[in-house]
């Protein structure tokens, strides 16, 4: 079989692009890239957020940090808490991330609820636009995971991030940031904030599922993404999101 000088351009192009997901796993995760069962092509996941049903208890935040050794002080999910009085700005406050929950509201007489917040998984991410070495990059699934072993610390796509999801780790000197609990999911598990989460607030999801109750949800809800003026195509939806969330 005859093979072209362009032809073996793309093919070396392919593989290097496989090995580099390849490793980025293993190293962003600390477990082994993805067995066999496992097909990223048949997946396109995210996250859909009841606001309604947020209670501000921080297990989401509490089982992110144990699952994925977050540093004290950073977080890779957060939770904010929005109080609305008319006719003045909104007053957000995030105590130590909510890992140790909400204390009373003090202002018990205007309207009160919480908001998630975590990396927006986006498919045209500018976090990856901006990254000089290819570090961060989204894989074949539709998750943004950053490979620490090419990451210069450099912080451009934590300067490009329009939803303050990432940071750099004090230890590593590297960008870290929700990786949707990778190791979790490629196995068939949710991640570790869904899973502790009592309401059921927080859910994963698999857009290329035609059986996930996504679609049924997206259907029958207002739902709403953070900034969509910055047409990030984020794939985590807020349900009844209100105007003042920034």
């Amino acid at each position: 079989m005859d093979i072209s000088r362009r032809d073996l351009f793309t093919m070396g192009g392919k593989l290097l692009v496989l090995a580099s997901v390849g490793a980025s796993l293993e190293q962003i995760t600390g477990a082994a890239p993805p067995t066999d069962a496992y097909r990223m092509a048949e997946h396109w996941w995210g996250m859909i957020i009841d606001v309604d049903k947020c209670i501000g208890c921080g297990n989401c935040a509490r089982a992110c940090s144990r699952e994925n050794n977050v540093p004290s002080g950073y977080f890779r999910t957060w939770v904010e808490r929005y109080e609305i009085e008319e006719g003045r700005p909104p007053h957000v406050e995030s105590p130590n991330g909510a890992l140790d929950g909400f204390p009373p509201s003090k202002r018990e007489d205007v309207k009160s609820f919480y908001v998630p917040k975590l990396c927006n998984q986006c498919a045209d991410s500018p976090c990856v636009q901006v990254c000089p070495v290819g570090a961060t990059f989204v894989s074949p699934d539709g998750v943004v995971l950053v490979d620490e072993t090419y990451c210069l610390g450099c912080r451009y796509c934590v300067q490009a991030c329009p939803y303050g999801c990432r940071y750099l780790h004090p230890d590593k000197n590297t960008v870290d940031k929700c990786t949707l609990c990778y190791h979790r999911i490629t196995k068939g598990l949710t991640t570790a904030c869904c899973e502790s989460c009592p309401t059921g607030a927080r859910q994963l999801v698999d857009f290329k599922d035609p059986k996930d109750p996504v679609h049924e949800f997206l259907r029958h809800n207002k739902v709403q993404v953070l900034k969509p003026y910055m047409a990030t195509q984020a794939k985590v939806y807020y349900k009844n999101l209100d105007g003042a969330v920034r």
